[in-house]
């Protein structure tokens, strides 16, 4: 061989490796064995080619000498330590074992979803739809939780409904951090990535049943039915999305309010209920039964002089009572609008976090004692803001606040009310309008009223999970002489151990040589 050659002999070892690098990255990208990765792996066969040619006789000392029998038990030694680490890393694999070491297993999932997810008998896909602008970190690791304990029976992928807006669309997801279940050809949807919401979701998909809810009809309501801005077809769409059979109900015409309903949703009526109506509803309300009543402001109604038996009967019987006024809010513009600024604690407010309820046009709401009846304020406004009922001055457009005559704020515009005894449930907002297809997507105008009738209907809360107590340690510092110490000895003490310890060993070598 020529020896000008044989220099260039290294070059198809470095060949050969820079080949072997690209197929094994090709391999963990691609994870075929396509084109690109046989050419790679033909390179690296070149490459030794290559440098057997130009350097047979370093070759063969190689396979021959000491060298390569050292070689050889070191290659012997390799070998056998990555066998152990692939079969060790195949048997965890194939039986992965999770430990939660914190001590209040914060990371554990509750006893009751155990028992869930052990009792499904079919299995559960899960798609998180999630865009890159929100977080889906609690969600991911939810769904590990669950899958992990799924025995088989969960599957989850996390979708961005802006790469596929028509799976999103056929899944009817309106809101980004949305999670839909599907089992036998059912869904349901989860809108907070929380324990207690998928558990729930996955009973409800796990026991099928009737879900029924009634908007009424006959007093210039908005209806689901509806289409355009002025209707409630956007509700509509989410409460089917949630597995809610959506129905209209004259009860004027009807008489009698249908036995499976878990809920008469009444919004923006324009003309008052009549008291035979409100007969209807009293013992249906007796007997478990929900109201969310969707109030507006008298001087946007044809209510005039006319008395309002629905109003009377809540207040009465709820001790909720709806204001002859309009809500002024100068945190907006208009005025005439009335802005969220602070929630009162209850299930239908927990999850709005941030989340504002805008309403066009408001009247307030107060509440006063009723034995057996448990109220509680959902929605307030802010300090500057007021209840009008100068109603000649509204109509003129020429407000402001009378000392002595109009409420001032903040203003309650929601309030919920149940009944413990009978299991009745009411809900009563200042405000139609802010529900409505133009209104609906506006901050958290949807997601208030939802979870208003979710509530109502008994459906926000299937299950009752153990709750998990969190211990909190505190380092209690007894005087001023321990943070010395503290000091000295994280500060000063360890690394001027190490300091000392590093000179010595470079004193010592310097002795040496």
């Amino acid at each position: 061989m020529n020896p000008k050659l044989k220099r260039y002999a290294p070059v198809g070892l470095y060949i050969a490796l820079a080949a072997a690098l690209a197929s094994g990255g090709l391999y963990i990208v691609q994870r075929s064995f396509n084109l690109p990765l046989q050419i790679s792996l033909g390179m690296i066969v070149l490459g030794l080619a290559v440098y057997a040619l130009l350097d047979p006789r370093h070759l063969r000392e190689m396979l021959t000498g000491r060298q390569a029998r050292y070689s050889s038990n070191a290659l012997v030694l390799s070998v056998a330590v990555i066998g152990i680490l692939v079969v060790v890393n195949y048997v965890v694999y194939k039986n992965p074992v999770r430990w939660d070491l914190t001590e209040d297993k914060q990371h554990t999932l509750s006893k009751e979803t155990l028992e869930t997810l052990k009792s499904l008998k079919d299995p559960v896909t899960i798609e998180a739809y999630y865009t890159a602008r929100t977080s889906s970190t609690t969600a991911q690791d939810l769904l590990d939780s669950y899958q992990y304990n799924g025995n088989g029976k969960i599957s989850y992928q996390f979708i961005d409904p802006e790469q596929d807006p028509v799976r999103a669309q056929n899944a009817k997801v309106t809101r980004d951090g949305t999670i839909v279940l599907h089992q036998d050809g059912r869904s349901e949807q989860v809108t907070y990535p929380s324990e207690q919401e998928l558990t729930s979701a996955l009973i409800r998909l796990a026991n099928p049943g009737n879900r029924a809810v009634y908007f009424l009809i006959g007093h210039g309501e908005y209806s689901p039915d509806d289409t355009g801005d002025r209707s409630y077809s956007q509700v509509k769409s989410i409460l089917t999305a949630k597995n809610y059979t959506v129905n209209t109900l004259n009860l004027l015409a009807a008489r009698a309010i249908p036995e499976d309903a878990l809920a008469l949703i009444v919004a923006g009526a324009n003309k008052p209920v009549s008291q035979e109506e409100v007969d209807l509803i009293k013992p249906y309300l007796a007997k478990g039964g929900a109201l969310v009543y969707l109030a507006e402001p008298p001087i946007v109604t044809e209510f005039g002089t006319s008395p309002d038996p629905l109003a009377a009967y809540l207040a009465s019987d709820w001790g909720v009572q709806l204001g002859d006024d309009m809500v002024i809010d100068l945190n907006y513009n208009p005025p005439s609008v009335a802005v969220s600024a602070s929630y009162g604690q209850h299930a239908i407010t927990d999850k709005m976090g941030t989340l504002a309820v805008v309403m066009p046009s408001a009247r307030s709401i107060t509440t006063q004692t009723v034995a057996g009846i448990t109220q509680t304020a959902l929605v307030m406004t802010a300090a500057n803001s007021w209840a009008e009922k100068d109603m000649e001055s509204l109509k003129a457009n020429q407000v402001g606040f009378n000392e002595g005559v109009d409420t001032p704020g903040p203003i309650t515009l929601a309030v919920a009310a149940d009944n413990p005894a009978s299991n009745g449930r009411v809900v009563v907002i200042g405000d139609s309008d802010f529900a409505s297809t133009v209104n609906f997507t506006q901050y958290g105008n949807g997601d208030f009223l939802i979870n208003s009738i979710d509530w109502a209907s008994k459906q926000e809360n299937l299950i009752n999970l153990t709750p998990k107590d969190t211990t909190q340690r505190v380092l209690a510092m007894r005087s001023q002489s321990t943070l010395g110490v503290i000091l000295l000895v994280s500060v000063f003490l360890l690394p001027g151990v190490v300091l000392v310890g590093g000179v010595i060993v470079w004193v010592q070598r310097r002795r040496r040589g």
